[in-house]
């Protein structure tokens, strides 16, 4: 494993922590039941597109895997599955080797609207929750989406460079 994928996971599991801790203290008091950020979620739809999207389904597994366990004690699984099924899915239906921003973003929207209305099937499936879709639309998934956004812009310059540093060393490797 190369330094640059270790510094990968690093990154991953240090925005793990920071979900945890810094967010919530970050947020306002009157915003925190309204926003739930996923910050690792972002990083990993940035990993689906720019290096390997089953490296992306792996560690969304494995990064939800942690969520369902650290934050979100109801049900072990859900959010395994949706974040792995989510970037597999974006990486699958954006295979652009050098995504410019408007498409990286458009993938950001897309996949967070994705996670989040799997994520509200689940519940409402197993009636974990009682409020309606619309509700949820209003109240949850859009003000989760801008702040994804926002993140997504924030972090793509860097997380572009790092990954496709990681996906030209790989192809060199295997070329020789």
């Amino acid at each position: 494993m190369t330094i640059r994928k270790q510094v990968l996971l690093l990154l991953l599991f240090l925005l793990f922590i920071m979900e945890g801790t810094i967010v919530p203290w970050i947020l306002p008091s009157s915003w925190q039941n309204v926003l739930m950020p996923n910050l690792v979620f972002i990083v990993l739809l940035f990993v689906s597109i720019y290096h390997n999207r089953h490296t992306a389904l792996v560690l969304g597994i494995i990064f939800g895997m942690l969520h369902d366990v650290v934050f979100y004690g109801e049900m072990i699984g859900p959010f395994s599955l949706v974040m792995g099924f989510s970037t597999y899915i974006m990486g699958f239906i954006f295979r652009v080797r050098r995504a410019p921003m408007p498409l990286m973003m458009t993938v950001v929207i897309l996949g967070s609207l994705l996670f989040d209305s799997m994520l509200y099937a689940i519940y409402r499936l197993f009636s974990l929750t009682q409020v309606t879709y619309d509700w949820n639309l209003l109240h949850h998934i859009l003000p989760n989406l801008v702040l994804h956004f926002v993140f997504g812009l924030i972090i793509y310059v860097p997380l572009r460079k790092q990954l496709e540093k990681i996906a030209s060393r790989e192809r060199k490797e295997k070329a020789a």
